[in-house]
């Protein structure tokens, strides 16, 4: 890998030495079917494949997807696993070759009835106290190992109702990193309504319907939501806070 060439205003110049954050293709495979390939950093890979299939809607719960094995081929990575319960029809009927690049997230789906389809409603809860937001908000980049390293990658995080971190999960892309860390809490057995995610992201609807879709009742965002996000939010009747900084936070939904 180069190394970059440093060029400050004063003219001077200098070789640093720095790391690049992780992007390698990695391929999702369900009983022995290729699902998708996604670009993604190669690590927790098993909590990634159990959250995808989790809000991709193929596993209902963790035991659905068993025997999950990770291997490093010549040209990337392959998770293979056991799908078993209701998803195993939808596999069968959407499994298709798809390459999806960390940013977009509409790779693949031809019927935009898809796109618009109704979320599950969120359970009841109560309101989320913003200083939970600035207690996590100030202990985030401890929990992000690689995005110190790099500079280059999204942490999704799992916080406690006073803003204690008790799960992360790093990736190049914010929709894989919120899949890691659907997965891990879904191994953890760690019920998603009983705190709140902290994305270091943009809040795209994908965010959202992922944060939905795992049983979250409070999602934050470092950086704003798109419109879809809120209308998507708001009709799931999820708490949706952005623009989160260390001094002020933007109360969205709920």
């Amino acid at each position: 890998m180069p190394s970059p060439l440093e060029i400050r205003t004063d003219g001077t110049t200098r070789t640093i030495d720095r790391p690049w954050v992780p992007e390698v293709p990695v391929a999702l495979e369900f009983n022995g079917l290729s699902y998708a390939v996604m670009m993604a950093s190669p690590n927790d890979l098993e909590d990634f494949a159990l959250g995808f299939a989790l809000t991709e809607g193929l596993a209902r719960q963790p035991a659905d997807l068993t025997d999950l094995a990770v291997v490093e081929v010549e040209k990337g990575w392959i998770v293979r696993s056991t799908l078993s319960g209701l998803g195993i029809e939808q596999l069968t009927d959407r499994v298709r070759s798809r390459v999806a690049e960390s940013s977009c997230g509409l790779c693949g789906i031809e019927n935009l009835e898809a796109v618009a389809r109704p979320l599950p409603p969120v359970t009841g809860h109560s309101a989320l106290a913003p200083q939970a937001i600035f207690t996590a908000l100030a202990s985030l980049r401890e929990h992000q190992p690689l995005g110190r390293a790099t500079g280059a990658a999204h942490a999704a995080v799992f916080c406690s109702p006073d803003g204690a971190i008790l799960h992360a999960r790093e990736d190049v892309g914010r929709h894989n990193a919120m899949d890691k860390l659907i997965g891990a809490l879904a191994a953890a057995g760690q019920d998603p309504a009983a705190g709140f995610i902290l994305s270091s992201a943009r809040c795209s609807y994908e965010i959202v319907e992922k944060a939905v879709r795992a049983g979250a009742t409070a999602l934050v965002t470092i950086s704003l939501p798109t419109s879809m996000a809120v209308a998507r939010a708001e009709a799931a009747g999820l708490s949706l806070w952005s623009l989160a900084r260390d001094d002020s936070v933007l109360r969205v939904t709920g």
